[in-house]
């Protein structure tokens, strides 16, 4: 891959240039070190990282469907590549099931990485062994820990999903108040990260989320109606992503049956995470597989799966965004809104106490 060859030429290029100023006898490189904090530190070059995860043969994931931006692309293009047999435990597992089913697994099964929401990964950050990826510096230092426990792979913003055959386009979501939506969240938003976001997208206010705002709303919904399960809405809130692929899915129709868009007043972002598990039964691979996810090759994929790379900008720059791919992509303003961890903690702590009483 073009990028991981880059990252190897450098480093072996500047090995060489250390060797020749201090001596002309050949030096062996350091042992292997599949836990270290960075590929030069553990193991010097992208080759010995590769040859280290091959003789472990195996990569342990959890909580991470192939229909889910592109995954199982990425999954098929890693195991073609390097020869490591993949593991997928509990594909639709949540974030914090997924850090759940860590702490019961047994030996050699535990996951090795995880994908996760910033919340759940920021809560249990002791459990994830540091690790840098050569493309640390193009990752915003706003969605990663700074000593490498957990850093952004791919996000999005919160969107309303509508069928433009029963419903107009919806500008807002005070929209969805209007007759004829049937709008439905993707799950319980006590339970499901995307549905607690949809809430707390339709609280904004001049940037500001308030919880108790976002349940205003659907309980009108409700007490209207007009609340929905996902198979019998027009409407759906959730993630551009998930969004975006549906309206793919139906594209070159005359009247497609459904459209995305991002309100602009309460563009509301948010990212899943990488984390390597401290106690990772295939460390060698586990690191692997996170150079991997931050390659321009699988930053372009997940830009397929319409999904945001965490290095879209310092690959637009470079110019090797994938552009076809970033222009099918719904349109943002260039304000939106990333949660703070007090505002998260605030909205769930509101929502547990008044949704279920709220919304029967």
């Amino acid at each position: 891959m073009t990028s991981r060859a880059a990252v190897a030429t450098v480093i072996l290029a500047t090995a060489v240039a250390g060797c020749s100023s201090s001596t002309t006898t050949d030096k062996k490189p350091p042992p292997v070190n599949p836990r270290a904090a960075s590929l030069a530190q553990g193991f010097g070059t992208m080759d010995r990282l590769v040859e280290a995860a091959r003789r472990e043969g195996a990569l342990n994931l959890v909580g991470i469907p192939r229909d889910w931006v592109n995954y199982g692309a990425v999954m098929d293009r890693f195991s073609g590549e390097y020869g490591v047999r993949i593991n997928v435990t509990e594909p639709g597992a949540s974030s914090q099931r997924e850090i759940d089913l860590a702490k019961s697994a047994k030996p050699g099964q535990a996951p090795d990485v995880f994908d996760l929401g910033m919340d759940v990964a920021i809560t249990n950050a002791q459990r994830f062994a540091p690790y840098k990826v050569a493309a640390w510096q193009d990752i915003p230092d706003n969605v990663k820990d700074l000593k490498g426990h957990w850093y952004a792979g791919y996000g999005g913003y919160m969107s309303i999903g509508y069928d433009p055959r029963k419903v107009p386009a919806p500008a807002t979501f005070t929209d969805l108040l209007k007759p004829g939506y049937a709008v439905a969240l993707p799950g319980d938003p006590l339970q499901t990260a995307a549905a607690f976001n949809g809430v707390m997208a339709a609280s904004l206010q001049d940037g500001r989320p308030q919880a108790e705002r976002g349940l205003a709303l659907f309980a009108r919904l409700k007490k209207d109606g007009r609340f929905s399960l996902p198979s019998q809405a027009n409407t759906l809130v959730d993630w551009d992503y998930v969004n975006a692929a549906k309206a793919a899915q139906t594209a070159g129709d005359d009247k497609p049956a459904w459209k995305v868009v991002v309100p602009a007043n309460a563009a509301l972002a948010s990212y899943y995470v990488q984390a390597i598990n401290r106690k990772a039964p295939h460390p060698a691979a586990a690191r692997l597989w996170q150079e991997f996810l931050y390659s321009d090759e699988v930053q372009n994929l997940f830009l397929k799966g319409f999904a945001r790379p965490a290095r879209m900008e310092a690959l637009e720059m470079s110019g090797k965004l994938d552009r076809q791919a970033a222009a099918k992509l719904p349109p943002v303003p260039r304000t939106p809104v990333l949660l703070t961890i007090p505002q998260t903690d605030e909205g769930k702590t509101y929502l547990k106490a008044n949704w279920s009483k709220s919304m029967g």
